[in-house]
């Protein structure tokens, strides 16, 4: 038997136990599978993770969070991990409002900055890990930015 997390597009997740792969596929197109919160017929595997037990089989009671929880393979995130990571979004956005994005281009732009051969100013970009490694080298101050910025050109 295998084991599938399932979902709907209404995003409730659920388990289906399936003799094979082909035996999945073989139910959703005859249109077997439904979810049992909903009854959508629109039943797709959910990206799966392991899931690594804690110790003893105990896991915490959930506390309550402002909104519905975000999910993490099968479990929903803390809380407290929630507004962290919130609170962190939105301090970074704010941060590149006023940033200039020099895409590839970044770690010379920041060199320039750092000896004097063009204004400073906010910028974001990309660079190598060999360029972040190279101007943290030199001294030039630099910082990895906590989540991925999409180039302007890739944005809706």
């Amino acid at each position: 038997m295998i084991v599938f997390d399932l979902s709907c597009p209404d995003g409730h997740r659920f388990e289906g136990w399936f003799g094979s792969s082909a035996d999945f596929e073989d139910q959703r197109a005859r249109g077997l599978l439904t979810c049992p919160a909903c009854g959508s017929a629109a039943v797709g595997k959910a990206p799966m993770a392991p899931a690594v037990p804690a110790k003893g089989n105990a896991r915490p009671a959930p506390a309550a969070a402002d909104g519905p929880p975000q999910q993490l393979a099968n479990a929903p995130l803390p809380p407290q991990v929630q507004n962290a990571l919130a609170a962190l979004a939105k301090a970074q956005a704010e941060a590149l409002k006023n940033s200039t994005w020099v895409g590839d281009k970044f770690a010379d732009e920041t060199r320039k900055m750092h000896y004097g051969e063009r204004d400073e100013a906010p910028i974001h970009g990309q660079a190598s890990l060999a360029e972040a490694k190279a101007l943290i080298d030199e001294g030039v101050p630099v910082a990895q930015l906590p989540f991925p910025v999409a180039p302007p050109e890739k944005l809706n």
